[in-house]
């Protein structure tokens, strides 16, 4: 499967994708991410969503700012390839409001390493898109 990335980094500069399945989300690509990251936001607006581990972790915030997360699991879909997601909840509305409010495009988390690499996800930068 190939998803196009070139519209999200030509417009905004972000490597975005947006799920195929119910609720349709949109991610950020962070190959620097040591954790996949659903934003606090999105997982009290639909909780049902997501189911939760008894599992907590320390990370570093996108403000810099050491945070304790909630882990969740979900299930992802792009096109007809489903993924089993782990996610730390973060709360990072203030930086995630700023990105919306230059691009116009809202931002409902991180897929990281961890997703990348389970998944054997490659960002092809010369076709500007996601190889999975």
């Amino acid at each position: 499967m190939n998803i196009p990335i070139e519209y999200s980094l030509t417009k905004l500069g972000l490597p975005l994708i947006v799920t195929s399945g119910k609720p349709n989300l949109c991610f950020l690509i962070d190959t620097g991410a040591t954790h996949n990251i659903v934003f606090s936001y999105v997982y009290e607006e639909i909780p049902q969503y997501f189911s939760a581990l008894q599992d907590t972790y320390c990370i570093m915030g996108i403000e810099g700012t050491q945070q304790r997360t909630n882990q969740v699991e979900a299930t992802i879909s792009f096109d007809d390839k489903e993924s089993r997601v782990i996610f730390s909840v973060m709360e990072a509305n203030a930086a995630i409001l700023q990105i919306q409010k230059e691009s116009g495009i809202q931002i409902h988390g991180i897929f990281g390493i961890p997703f990348l690499t389970q998944n054997k996800w490659i960002l092809d930068f010369n076709n500007l898109s996601v190889q999975c």
